[in-house]
């Protein structure tokens, strides 16, 4: 049978690393030291996902631009103290050679920073494994859809050959503005009310599920 995808597009931070408690930790913690009013967890899980800057701008509205700088030093110091502590989702390294082994390209599309996303994919193992990768400080924000509209380019494929994997509204919106299919991870940081809410492909509930479904729908 003719295989429906040729790229799969994964989501690091809450799709394949399990960070969402530490970012929402960071957060938080950013927020107090600058005596910010502290957002409960949903806000701050809310924008997991977003370019370090347009989370700080949802989380604390208040802040003036000039003192951004500050606050993501806090960020980056309270989630680099324990950023070696995080591990991969149970399966992730498994799921993610086996999607190479079988011909996929892979690629991440990330609201993390080059030089963290670069740290964690030489941490957890998985560089070797991943074709093409942009991430928001060289792209807008997602849900714009420039990651994912440069990496078709880059991998010379069309938008109907690749599949966007993520835990949050920001990644499925960001798929759907680049007219690339979507499947939701329903384990990371947005609810499964809200991922369905963008009507996905499919909705997994755990990796197991999610490796299912790729292996019968992908």
């Amino acid at each position: 049978m003719a295989r429906r995808f040729e790229l799969l597009v994964f989501d690091w931070d809450g799709t394949l690393l399990d960070s969402a408690a530490a970012i929402v930790a960071a957060i938080k913690a950013a927020c107090s030291d600058l005596g910010l009013p502290t957002p409960d967890d949903e806000r701050a899980r809310h924008v997991i996902g977003l370019g370090l800057h347009d989370a700080l701008r949802h989380v604390s509205p208040a802040l003036p631009e000039e003192c951004y700088p500050q606050m993501v030093a806090r960020y980056r110091h309270h989630y680099l103290s324990h950023d070696h502590e995080l591990q991969l989702f149970a399966g992730v390294a498994e799921l993610i050679g086996e999607l190479a082994e079988a011909g996929f390209l892979l690629a991440v599309a990330t609201g993390k920073s080059r030089l963290g996303l670069d740290r964690s994919l030489r941490m957890s193992g998985l560089g070797r494994y991943f074709h093409a990768s942009r991430c928001a400080d060289e792209c807008f924000s997602k849900p714009h859809p420039q990651m994912l509209e440069e990496l078709l380019a880059e991998l010379s494929i069309d938008a109907g050959r690749a599949l966007m994997i993520g835990d949050t509204t920001h990644d499925l919106q960001m798929a759907r503005n680049a007219g690339v299919a979507s499947l939701a991870v329903a384990y990371g940081a947005h609810s499964a009310m809200a991922l369905d809410a963008l009507q996905p492909l499919g909705r997994v509930r755990t990796l197991g599920e999610l490796s299912a479904w790729l292996r019968t729908h992908a």
